[in-house]
């Protein structure tokens, strides 16, 4: 009984040493900086004075009487609605259509969509600049040959964050096209057939079937678009407008970073970054409690 015990603690022990470098890393590059940012978040500090002066709630409070927030709120909520529409709803149709309706090529467009996800954003969003460009670009340039004049989106309110949003897409449509592809091949092939003698529209199946039980995946994916949108779109905004025109690009992730790194409002940039976390782990909350109960985990 004793060798028992012996062994069992020995074991404990070498599964906490090979947590440990994990954990490490994690306490090092994600737990120290949230709580630091939280720190920061009740100072008023601009990264160079030596002394922070402490405001307690005064950060968060100006949160509410920015007259740019409800700008920046906007735009944000604009972004993630049609990044779910050309990354989650999109790479669902088009998969169901690859799986059950046409069958052949299916390689070569797996292939097709996912290469772009390898690809730099930063190539990518110079790219569109000169695709998009409305002066010498090709599609400037197609425009013209059908009598169509482009406008100069870059500057163009409302045009600006549609176009933010096919280029975040030309960087994660692939992944989560193979990952739904995924999902919905794994719906029993039988059911599928079944429907098919019966006679049973398309898009009932689709609906009906092939939704409801590749559940799991679509919410997985559902929540890897918002997760990866907002990540990646710091890059084209960099990149391409700057936040123009007139903050019309703006979000909620570009606008931290140009209080805190251009304008050095370190704490209130702070309390931004804690109070969109917070947002986030309320919607996911929300998310895993009343979504999730009708998720069909068999596939």
């Amino acid at each position: 009984m004793k060798n028992k015990k012996n062994l069992i603690t020995q074991n404990t022990m070498i599964a906490y040493m090979l947590i440990l470098p994990a954990l490490l890393v994690f306490a090092i590059f994600m737990f120290y900086p949230l709580f630091y940012t939280a720190y920061l978040s009740f100072f008023d500090w601009n990264m160079i004075k030596p002394l922070k002066v402490f405001v307690g709630l005064d950060n968060y409070k100006a949160l509410f009487s920015d007259p740019l927030m409800p700008l920046v709120i906007k735009n944000t909520v604009v972004y993630i609605l049609i990044l779910l529409i050309l990354n989650c709803a999109a790479p669902y149709i088009l998969a169901f259509i690859l799986s059950f309706v046409v069958k052949k090529g299916r390689g070569f467009y797996k292939g097709a969509f996912f290469l772009p996800s390898v690809i730099s954003l930063v190539v990518g969003s110079i790219l569109y600049l000169w695709i998009l460009n409305p002066v010498s670009g090709p599609a400037a340039v197609a425009a013209e040959f059908m009598g169509i004049n482009i406008p100069i989106w870059s500057k163009t309110q409302g045009l600006v964050i549609v176009v933010l949003s096919i280029i975040t897409t030309w960087k994660i449509f692939g992944y989560n096209f193979i990952v739904i592809f995924g999902g919905v091949t794994g719906v029993p092939q039988e059911i599928i057939e079944a429907a098919k003698i019966d006679n049973i529209p398309l898009y009932k199946i689709f609906f009906d079937i092939v939704l409801p039980m590749s559940s799991a995946t679509g919410v997985y994916i559902f929540i890897m678009t918002i997760v990866q949108g907002l990540q990646y779109v710091f890059t084209p905004i960099k990149v391409v407008t700057q936040g123009g025109p007139d903050n019309a690009s703006s979000n909620v992730i570009y606008d931290i970073y140009q209080e805190g790194f251009l304008l050095y409002h370190t704490g209130y940039a702070s309390a931004m970054s804690i109070a969109a976390m917070v947002l986030f782990v309320i919607l996911l909350v929300i998310e895993f409690r009343y979504v999730e109960k009708g998720i069909y985990y068999e596939n």
